[in-house]
């Protein structure tokens, strides 16, 4: 049993296209509410407590005048939701965390690493690779060089991994690309069972849901650089999740909720 706990940390605002980015175009017949207008969906990072080391699963996204030059046009990061502000709130230092996690290297899930002087960065060897080279399809989503920017993972250092790998007792990582080259999820043990930190593997919870009359188990997203391996990656975290709900995603507004109700996951209620 873990003592390990989670909290959900939203760090602004990111607009899409839930009909062109969050469900594949093959799926959207059988979601008529999914909106052809741009929307905004949250950015969650996730810090792990109670182990020998504090670690943090991706470090959330640029602030507002970043992501809306180069990114998602509507995209904001309200003052105080930067990860160093509301670290802050919690009573941590960037210096404080030990381990930091990426699920994928775009800019919405490793802003201000720079802050992060004393964490040990890891991630997956093949997103690693691209990210440092990519296609120019992906220029803005690793904000490469190109662009005249620094991107945020510029001269720093990174354990690269590969495969499932024990990142410290109790978190693991595995495999779980198609949205990204190298993207994999985060799996933590809990004192109530193990949680997924997906990140964007699965954008929303509607990406889970199987769509019986195209023999579809799952319902694919429209963002992916290989949707065979995005398939693949959804049908892998359905099948080691205990249950759905201790699949922890990133962009899901369903997040918001569940956060504001319970900031701290992996507690057992008292009594049991």
């Amino acid at each position: 049993m873990s003592n390990l706990t989670i909290r959900p940390i939203n760090t602004g605002f990111v607009t899409m296209i839930p009909k062109q980015y969050l469900y594949h175009h093959s799926t959207v017949a059988f979601y008529p509410d999914a909106s052809d207008q741009e929307e905004e969906y949250p950015v969650f990072t996730y810090l792990v407590e109670g182990g020998d080391k504090l670690l943090l699963v991706d470090t959330g996204m640029a602030y507002t005048e970043r992501a809306d030059q180069y990114h998602h046009h509507g995209s904001r990061q309200p003052e105080g939701m930067a990860i160093t502000e509301q670290l802050a709130v919690l009573g941590y230092q960037p210096e404080d965390i030990d381990i930091v996690v990426f699920t994928h290297l775009h800019w919405d899930h490793c802003f201000y690493m720079e802050k992060f002087t004393n964490a040990q960065f890891y991630v997956n060897r093949k997103e690693y690779e691209f990210a440092m080279n990519p296609i120019p399809l992906y220029y803005k989503s690793y904000e490469a060089p190109e662009l005249g920017i620094t991107r945020p993972f510029e001269g720093i250092e990174m354990n690269l991994v590969e495969g499932e790998t024990e990142i410290m007792p109790g978190v693991r990582v595995f495999e779980t690309p198609g949205h990204s080259v190298g993207h994999q999820s985060v799996e933590i043990d809990t004192e109530t069972g193990k949680y997924i930190c997906c990140g964007d593997s699965i954008f929303i919870m509607d990406n889970v849901k199987p769509i019986e009359k195209l023999h579809y188990d799952i319902t694919p997203p429209n963002r992916f650089s290989d949707i065979v391996s995005t398939w693949k990656s959804i049908e892998l975290i359905k099948e080691r999740a205990e249950s759905l709900d201790r699949i922890l995603t990133c962009h899901d507004r369903e997040i918001l909720e569940r956060s504001a109700a319970t900031p701290v996951l992996g507690l057992k209620e008292k009594g049991r």
